[in-house]
């Protein structure tokens, strides 16, 4: 695939994932026995590329992975959907980030513990981004310079931040985005209030969020199996969570912000959109695994019709 050709930009951190299932969480100075593991390429923004990628479209991922057996797996993934790598650079003697996921089998949570070598952020220069018109822009906050730069190049792209914590990459591009698409983590901690249990909290919430986002950008704030909360016209509106048994919900939040790329770049109206991501990631924790959790776009369109009882608009 030629970058010139490419519709949605995903910029972030890319990892390899090791899911181990467990019964119930160790306790310290303890031995566990487990009797499934997979493995699989992970990360919030190559998540929702690889996702992108799946699901038709012309999407490009920006990250930087080691010259190690990790990051060969991860380049063999994204190539077996399309993903074009380009813009990702294959660093020598660069560990490329590995997580170990413990997941509940009782509860579908997961536990991640994160393996990421500091070596130096990820470059991209205007001039590689010079012949690229991306529609849309979607990032994680984890290359804050790489993030700004194709920022900048790009200010017609409908831009997207995954913010899932409260770090200075996140921080610094809720400012500068149009759709901040935050996790409930982040609400909490750039809000500093102690939970989102009412929905005058959530108004409130909404409002502390308009002082980090960009005064025009659209605010959305999503709490699990509680659904998520979005502004429009100045109200707090609240999206119930479709009803689901989890059995893993590793990945979900990055199948939601992929599908909710997916949504914008095809045009569909905000809710409609929200509906898309939020039955997306619904789906995607029925499955074990991250990136093997991931539905395809007509999984999505057949369970939309299911429970919405009408067919999603062509996209």
């Amino acid at each position: 695939m030629s970058v010139r050709n490419l519709e949605v930009l995903a910029i972030g951190t890319a990892a390899y994932d090791f899911s181990l299932f467990i019964e119930e969480f160790p306790g310290e100075n303890s031995k566990s026995e487990i009797h499934d593991m997979l493995e699989a390429g992970g990360g919030p923004a190559a998540n929702a590329a690889y996702l992108l990628s799946l699901w038709g479209a012309r999407c490009g991922f920006a990250g930087l992975l080691g010259d190690d057996y990790y990051g060969d797996r991860i380049r063999s993934e994204f190539e077996s959907v399309g993903t074009d790598l380009s813009l990702t650079e294959t660093r020598v003697n660069h560990p490329t980030p590995i997580s170990f996921v413990l997941v509940n089998t009782r509860t579908g949570s997961r536990t991640i513990v994160n393996r990421k070598a500091p070596q130096g952020a990820l470059v991209l220069r205007p001039s590689q981004l010079a012949d690229l018109s991306p529609r849309v822009l979607l990032v994680d906050g984890h290359e804050l310079e790489a993030c700004r730069t194709a920022r900048e190049s790009f200010p017609q792209a409908a831009s997207i931040l995954d913010a899932g914590s409260l770090r200075p990459g996140t921080r610094a591009m809720a400012g500068m985005v149009d759709y901040l698409v935050a996790s409930e983590r982040f609400a909490l901690q750039a809000t500093g209030l102690a939970d989102l249990a009412s929905a005058d909290q959530w108004q409130d919430c909404l409002q502390r969020l308009r002082t980090v986002a960009r005064p025009d950008a659209t605010i959305v704030v999503t709490l699990g199996e509680r659904g998520l909360i979005f502004e429009g016209a100045g109200l707090c509106h609240h999206l119930p969570a479709y009803p689901v048994r989890a059995v893993d919900t590793t990945g979900a939040g990055d199948v939601f912000h992929g599908a909710f790329a997916y949504a914008i770049l095809r045009g569909l109206p905000l809710e409609l959109t929200l509906r898309v991501a939020s039955l997306a990631a619904a789906l995607s924790v029925r499955e074990r695994g991250g990136r093997r959790s991931i539905p395809s776009l007509d999984a999505v369109r057949k369970e939309f019709k299911h429970v919405d009882g009408r067919n999603l608009p062509d996209c």
